[in-house]
Protein backbone atom coordinates (compact mmCIF):
# COMPACT_ATOMS: atom_id res chain seq x y z
CA UNK A 1 0.00 0.00 0.00
CA UNK A 2 1.30 3.23 -0.63
CA UNK A 3 2.36 5.67 2.14
CA UNK A 4 0.49 8.72 1.03
CA UNK A 5 1.77 10.92 4.05
CA UNK A 6 5.66 10.42 3.29
CA UNK A 7 4.21 10.92 -0.40
CA UNK A 8 2.18 14.21 0.90
CA UNK A 9 5.67 15.27 2.08
CA UNK A 10 7.71 14.86 -0.48
CA UNK A 11 5.39 16.53 -2.99
CA UNK A 12 5.11 19.05 0.01
CA UNK A 13 8.93 19.59 0.40
CA UNK A 14 9.02 19.94 -3.44
CA UNK A 15 6.02 22.57 -4.07
CA UNK A 16 6.03 24.92 -0.81
CA UNK A 17 9.33 26.41 -1.66
CA UNK A 18 7.70 27.13 -5.12
CA UNK A 19 4.84 28.36 -3.63
CA UNK A 20 6.33 30.98 -1.39
CA UNK A 21 8.96 32.16 -3.79
CA UNK A 22 6.77 32.36 -7.11
CA UNK A 23 4.70 35.37 -7.92
CA UNK A 24 3.38 36.96 -11.10
CA UNK A 25 0.87 39.38 -9.19
CA UNK A 26 -2.79 38.27 -9.91
CA UNK A 27 -5.15 35.98 -8.36
CA UNK A 28 -5.09 32.63 -8.43
CA UNK A 29 -7.17 30.43 -10.01
CA UNK A 30 -9.96 28.89 -7.45
CA UNK A 31 -11.75 26.72 -9.84
CA UNK A 32 -11.32 24.66 -13.52
CA UNK A 33 -14.04 24.54 -16.33
CA UNK A 34 -14.31 21.11 -17.25
CA UNK A 35 -14.61 22.34 -21.27
CA UNK A 36 -11.56 24.54 -20.57
CA UNK A 37 -8.10 23.62 -19.87
CA UNK A 38 -6.74 26.87 -21.00
CA UNK A 39 -5.06 29.92 -19.04
CA UNK A 40 -2.82 32.43 -19.30
CA UNK A 41 0.47 31.91 -18.58
CA UNK A 42 0.99 34.87 -17.04
CA UNK A 43 -0.90 36.82 -14.25
CA UNK A 44 -1.37 34.02 -11.58
CA UNK A 45 0.00 34.43 -8.01
CA UNK A 46 1.35 31.44 -6.91
CA UNK A 47 1.38 32.94 -3.07
CA UNK A 48 -2.24 32.44 -2.99
CA UNK A 49 -2.25 28.62 -4.19
CA UNK A 50 -4.47 26.07 -2.03
CA UNK A 51 -1.89 23.80 -0.65
CA UNK A 52 -3.26 21.75 2.21
CA UNK A 53 -6.30 20.40 3.10
CA UNK A 54 -8.42 17.91 4.77
CA UNK A 55 -10.32 15.65 2.26
CA UNK A 56 -11.69 12.68 3.15
CA UNK A 57 -11.67 10.35 0.27
CA UNK A 58 -12.46 6.81 -0.08
CA UNK A 59 -12.36 4.47 -2.54
CA UNK A 60 -13.77 1.60 -3.13
CA UNK A 61 -11.79 -2.12 -4.45
CA UNK A 62 -13.20 -4.96 -4.95
CA UNK A 63 -12.61 -8.82 -6.27
CA UNK A 64 -11.52 -8.45 -10.30
CA UNK A 65 -11.59 -4.37 -10.50
CA UNK A 66 -9.28 -2.91 -12.68
CA UNK A 67 -6.49 -1.97 -11.23
CA UNK A 68 -5.30 1.10 -13.40
CA UNK A 69 -8.72 2.56 -12.82
CA UNK A 70 -8.00 2.63 -9.09
CA UNK A 71 -3.68 3.47 -9.02
CA UNK A 72 -4.63 6.29 -11.91
CA UNK A 73 -6.60 8.31 -9.87
CA UNK A 74 -5.11 7.32 -6.61
CA UNK A 75 -1.71 8.52 -8.00
CA UNK A 76 -3.45 12.06 -8.77
CA UNK A 77 -5.39 12.07 -5.18
CA UNK A 78 -2.46 11.18 -3.40
CA UNK A 79 -0.64 14.53 -4.21
CA UNK A 80 -3.03 16.48 -2.37
CA UNK A 81 -1.42 17.51 0.73
CA UNK A 82 -3.34 16.73 3.87
CA UNK A 83 -5.94 14.90 2.40
CA UNK A 84 -7.03 11.35 3.32
CA UNK A 85 -7.23 8.43 1.08
CA UNK A 86 -9.44 5.16 3.01
CA UNK A 87 -9.10 2.29 0.81
CA UNK A 88 -12.59 0.65 1.20
CA UNK A 89 -13.84 -3.00 1.03
CA UNK A 90 -16.04 -5.41 2.57
CA UNK A 91 -13.08 -6.67 4.72
CA UNK A 92 -9.50 -5.76 5.28
CA UNK A 93 -8.53 -8.46 3.55
CA UNK A 94 -6.39 -8.10 0.38
CA UNK A 95 -7.88 -7.63 -2.76
CA UNK A 96 -7.31 -8.81 -6.03
CA UNK A 97 -7.42 -7.11 -8.98
CA UNK A 98 -8.50 -8.69 -12.91
CA UNK A 99 -4.97 -8.40 -13.50
CA UNK A 100 -3.77 -10.38 -10.46
CA UNK A 101 -2.50 -7.41 -8.16
CA UNK A 102 -3.32 -7.08 -5.01
CA UNK A 103 -4.30 -4.38 -3.41
CA UNK A 104 -4.53 -4.13 0.77
CA UNK A 105 -7.55 -1.77 1.60
CA UNK A 106 -7.42 0.01 5.27
CA UNK A 107 -11.04 0.52 5.87
CA UNK A 108 -14.12 -1.28 5.61
CA UNK A 109 -17.39 -0.45 5.13
CA UNK A 110 -17.94 -0.21 8.63
CA UNK A 111 -15.11 1.82 9.57
CA UNK A 112 -14.78 4.30 6.64
CA UNK A 113 -16.05 7.94 7.57
CA UNK A 114 -19.60 8.89 7.24
CA UNK A 115 -18.64 11.99 5.57
CA UNK A 116 -16.87 12.16 2.51
CA UNK A 117 -15.36 14.85 0.49
CA UNK A 118 -14.85 12.30 -2.69
CA UNK A 119 -16.90 8.73 -3.04
CA UNK A 120 -15.09 7.19 -5.86
CA UNK A 121 -15.21 3.52 -7.55
CA UNK A 122 -13.04 1.98 -9.94
CA UNK A 123 -14.60 -0.65 -12.77
CA UNK A 124 -13.72 -3.32 -14.02
CA UNK A 125 -15.81 -6.31 -15.67
CA UNK A 126 -16.81 -9.07 -13.93
CA UNK A 127 -15.66 -8.08 -11.01
CA UNK A 128 -17.51 -5.17 -11.38
CA UNK A 129 -21.42 -6.67 -12.34
CA UNK A 130 -20.44 -8.87 -9.37
CA UNK A 131 -19.99 -5.86 -7.11
CA UNK A 132 -22.87 -3.71 -8.68
CA UNK A 133 -25.17 -6.79 -7.83
CA UNK A 134 -24.08 -6.91 -4.11
CA UNK A 135 -26.45 -5.76 -1.61
CA UNK A 136 -23.52 -5.09 0.93
CA UNK A 137 -21.41 -2.75 -1.78
CA UNK A 138 -24.37 -1.26 -2.57
CA UNK A 139 -25.63 -0.34 0.52
CA UNK A 140 -22.46 1.30 1.23
CA UNK A 141 -22.34 3.38 -1.35
CA UNK A 142 -25.79 4.78 -1.53
CA UNK A 143 -25.17 5.58 2.28
CA UNK A 144 -21.83 7.47 1.63
CA UNK A 145 -22.89 8.72 -1.75
CA UNK A 146 -26.25 10.60 0.01
CA UNK A 147 -23.52 12.54 1.80
CA UNK A 148 -20.63 12.89 -0.05
CA UNK A 149 -19.80 16.25 -1.63
CA UNK A 150 -18.43 14.52 -4.70
CA UNK A 151 -19.74 11.04 -6.10
CA UNK A 152 -17.12 9.47 -8.60
CA UNK A 153 -15.79 7.06 -10.54
CA UNK A 154 -13.71 5.86 -13.50
CA UNK A 155 -14.73 3.27 -16.14
CA UNK A 156 -17.34 0.68 -15.65
CA UNK A 157 -17.44 1.83 -12.10
CA UNK A 158 -20.48 4.28 -12.84
CA UNK A 159 -22.22 1.09 -13.34
CA UNK A 160 -21.75 0.30 -9.63
CA UNK A 161 -22.84 4.26 -9.08
CA UNK A 162 -26.41 3.40 -11.42
CA UNK A 163 -27.34 0.20 -9.63
CA UNK A 164 -26.98 2.10 -6.11
CA UNK A 165 -29.34 4.90 -7.78
CA UNK A 166 -26.76 7.76 -7.27
CA UNK A 167 -26.96 8.21 -10.95
CA UNK A 168 -30.18 8.93 -11.81
CA UNK A 169 -30.92 12.61 -13.77
CA UNK A 170 -27.09 12.95 -14.22
CA UNK A 171 -25.16 12.87 -17.53
CA UNK A 172 -22.53 10.09 -16.63
CA UNK A 173 -19.29 8.61 -18.62
CA UNK A 174 -17.86 4.79 -18.83
CA UNK A 175 -16.20 2.34 -20.65
CA UNK A 176 -16.98 2.28 -24.42
CA UNK A 177 -18.67 -1.39 -23.78
CA UNK A 178 -20.84 -0.49 -21.59
CA UNK A 179 -21.48 3.57 -21.29
CA UNK A 180 -25.19 2.98 -23.05
CA UNK A 181 -26.36 0.80 -20.03
CA UNK A 182 -25.98 3.78 -17.73
CA UNK A 183 -29.52 4.67 -19.74
CA UNK A 184 -31.33 1.76 -17.98
CA UNK A 185 -30.42 3.37 -14.27
CA UNK A 186 -31.86 6.51 -15.01
CA UNK A 187 -28.07 8.24 -16.15
CA UNK A 188 -27.33 10.22 -19.45
CA UNK A 189 -25.08 8.53 -21.52
CA UNK A 190 -22.36 10.88 -22.43
CA UNK A 191 -19.62 10.31 -24.70
CA UNK A 192 -16.13 12.10 -22.80
CA UNK A 193 -13.42 12.10 -21.55
CA UNK A 194 -14.48 13.61 -18.16
CA UNK A 195 -17.63 14.59 -17.08
CA UNK A 196 -19.17 16.92 -14.33
CA UNK A 197 -23.01 16.90 -13.99
CA UNK A 198 -23.38 18.68 -10.29
CA UNK A 199 -21.21 16.97 -7.93
CA UNK A 200 -21.14 13.91 -10.56
CA UNK A 201 -17.83 13.47 -11.96
CA UNK A 202 -17.08 10.43 -13.90
CA UNK A 203 -14.16 9.05 -16.33
CA UNK A 204 -14.57 7.08 -18.74
CA UNK A 205 -12.25 4.20 -19.78
CA UNK A 206 -9.05 2.81 -17.58
CA UNK A 207 -5.96 5.14 -18.83
CA UNK A 208 -9.26 8.30 -18.49
CA UNK A 209 -8.40 7.58 -15.05
CA UNK A 210 -5.51 10.09 -14.64
CA UNK A 211 -7.50 13.04 -16.51
CA UNK A 212 -10.29 12.26 -13.42
CA UNK A 213 -7.76 12.30 -11.37
CA UNK A 214 -5.97 15.82 -12.52
CA UNK A 215 -9.92 17.31 -12.97
CA UNK A 216 -10.59 16.43 -9.22
CA UNK A 217 -6.99 17.75 -7.59
CA UNK A 218 -8.16 21.03 -10.16
CA UNK A 219 -12.16 20.96 -8.13
CA UNK A 220 -10.49 20.30 -4.82
CA UNK A 221 -7.55 22.68 -4.73
CA UNK A 222 -7.12 24.76 -7.46
CA UNK A 223 -5.71 24.71 -11.09
CA UNK A 224 -2.10 25.78 -10.39
CA UNK A 225 -1.91 23.23 -7.68
CA UNK A 226 -3.16 20.12 -10.17
CA UNK A 227 -0.47 21.49 -12.94
CA UNK A 228 2.25 21.33 -10.24
CA UNK A 229 0.58 17.85 -9.90
CA UNK A 230 1.05 17.22 -13.43
CA UNK A 231 4.48 18.57 -13.85
CA UNK A 232 5.37 16.19 -10.94
CA UNK A 233 4.11 13.27 -12.31
CA UNK A 234 5.38 13.83 -16.27
CA UNK A 235 1.89 13.44 -17.51
CA UNK A 236 2.51 14.79 -21.06
CA UNK A 237 1.09 11.46 -23.18
CA UNK A 238 2.07 10.39 -26.54
CA UNK A 239 1.04 7.22 -27.29
CA UNK A 240 3.00 5.00 -30.35
CA UNK A 241 -0.48 4.43 -31.55
CA UNK A 242 -3.66 6.52 -32.28
CA UNK A 243 -5.95 3.69 -31.64
CA UNK A 244 -7.01 4.69 -28.05
CA UNK A 245 -10.97 5.95 -28.67
CA UNK A 246 -13.65 4.58 -31.05
CA UNK A 247 -13.25 7.58 -33.06
CA UNK A 248 -9.63 7.12 -33.92
CA UNK A 249 -8.90 3.02 -34.01
CA UNK A 250 -8.85 1.36 -37.36
CA UNK A 251 -11.91 -0.10 -38.60
CA UNK A 252 -10.67 -3.98 -37.75
CA UNK A 253 -9.34 -2.93 -34.37
CA UNK A 254 -12.93 -1.57 -33.46
CA UNK A 255 -14.78 -4.50 -35.17
CA UNK A 256 -12.16 -7.11 -33.00
CA UNK A 257 -12.44 -5.21 -29.90
CA UNK A 258 -16.23 -4.41 -29.76
CA UNK A 259 -16.70 -8.72 -30.43
CA UNK A 260 -14.24 -9.46 -27.82
CA UNK A 261 -16.80 -7.05 -25.84
CA UNK A 262 -19.84 -8.17 -26.51
CA UNK A 263 -20.64 -10.77 -23.86
CA UNK A 264 -19.54 -7.85 -20.75
CA UNK A 265 -21.59 -5.40 -22.67
CA UNK A 266 -24.95 -7.83 -22.88
CA UNK A 267 -24.18 -8.73 -19.08
CA UNK A 268 -23.91 -4.74 -18.20
CA UNK A 269 -26.94 -4.04 -20.27
CA UNK A 270 -28.98 -7.35 -18.24
CA UNK A 271 -27.66 -5.71 -14.90
CA UNK A 272 -29.15 -2.46 -15.63
CA UNK A 273 -32.23 -4.00 -16.85
CA UNK A 274 -32.56 -6.04 -13.67
CA UNK A 275 -31.61 -3.29 -11.18
CA UNK A 276 -34.47 -1.17 -13.41
CA UNK A 277 -36.70 -3.84 -12.73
Amino acid sequence: MIDNDRRNLLLGALLTPLAASMSFGASGATDMSMSDHTMPDMGRDMDNVHWMGNEQIAMLVYPGMTVMDLVGPHCMFGALMGAKIHIVARTREPVTSDAGLTVVPNATFDSCPKNLTVLFTPGGTDGTLAAASDPQTLEFMADRGARAKYVTSVCSGSLILGAAGLLKGYKATSHWSCREALARFGAIPTEARVVRDRNRITGAGVTAGLDFGLTMVAELRDQIYAECTQLMSEYDPHPPFNAGSMKTAPPEVKKAMIELAADFTKKADALASKMKG
